[in-house]
């Protein structure tokens, strides 16, 4: 018995290392490559959208890179959730946030280092020889500034404790049904608050120049837009993923975990 119970608990621990690191990548890159504003249309090889909406108000396809592997955090946060809860989203997302203080804090340092002659000189024209300054350009892409870094992690935090609490709001309506509603109805409602904080912060209040509001709506229902069909297209992954842990863990101790996870998540905060 002592030993069954030491290799579930062993199981338990690993699937949580496993989510934590899949997690932990995934949102520490897109907030790496989340300054870049790309276009979904140039991507696909068409032409703007152009959709005009309240007179001179546009929206275009136009989002942030980060959205591209954003879902891939929304998945495996509704699985630490059905399986651990609040107190293993909060705690992998505090994690999170500190390391992506760490990870902004060493690029302000070695954006700040002297280059080497060498590197300057070898890197000094793009590939139509056009003149180059490839230490401006480093430091241009990757020291996003204060403002990105509150935006973010403001947005990131919201996001994620309003995503645990609704999700543990609808699983006391459903149950251990309707895996679908309770993992995509928290992603939809947490995404607009992380679609929108962070642009406003990010770019209206501290950018430089400062963004119009008609442009942080409009990237930001654009970003949303793409959050909410994806989160809907990916649903069968969350099957998938719940299906493999299942098995994993055993149904039953699997069934007890969530059980517990969902007993555990009263509250907010």
């Amino acid at each position: 018995m002592v030993k069954y119970k030491d290799s579930f608990s062993q199981k338990k621990t690993y699937l949580f290392l496993i989510l934590g690191g899949i997690f932990i990548t995934n949102a520490v890159v897109a907030e790496l490559i989340g300054v870049k504003i790309f276009s979904g249309e140039a991507a696909l090889g068409l032409a703007p959208a152009q959709i005009h909406l309240m007179s001179d108000f546009v929206l275009d396809f136009n989002l942030t890179a980060g959205a591209i592997i954003w879902p891939i955090v929304f998945i495996t946060t509704d699985i630490i959730n059905e399986y651990f809860g609040k107190e293993g989203v909060t705690r992998i997302s505090y994690y999170t946030a500190i390391l992506i203080l760490y990870v902004f804090l060493v690029i302000f340092l070695v954006t700040h280092l002297p280059p080497a002659k060498f590197w300057l000189d070898i890197n000094n024209s793009d590939p139509n020889g056009n003149p180059f300054n490839i230490n401006f350009a480093f430091g241009k892409i990757f020291r996003q500034g204060l403002g990105i870094i509150a935006g973010s992690l403001t947005a990131f935090l919201l996001g994620q404790l309003l995503d645990v609490f609704v999700f543990h709001k609808l699983r006391k309506i459903t149950g251990e049904r309707m895996i679908w509603l309770r993992a995509t109805g928290s992603t939809l409602v947490s995404q607009i608050v992380d679609s929108f904080v962070v642009l406003f912060i990010a770019f209206y209040i501290f950018g430089n120049p400062s963004w119009s509001l008609k442009q942080v709506l409009a990237v930001g229902i654009i970003n949303y837009i793409y959050k909410f069909v994806v989160a809907i297209v990916l649903t069968p992954l969350l099957y998938v993923g719940h299906n493999i842990i299942d098995r994993y863990l055993g149904h039953e101790n699997a069934h007890d975990l969530a059980e517990e996870a969902a007993q555990k998540s009263e509250g907010f905060f």
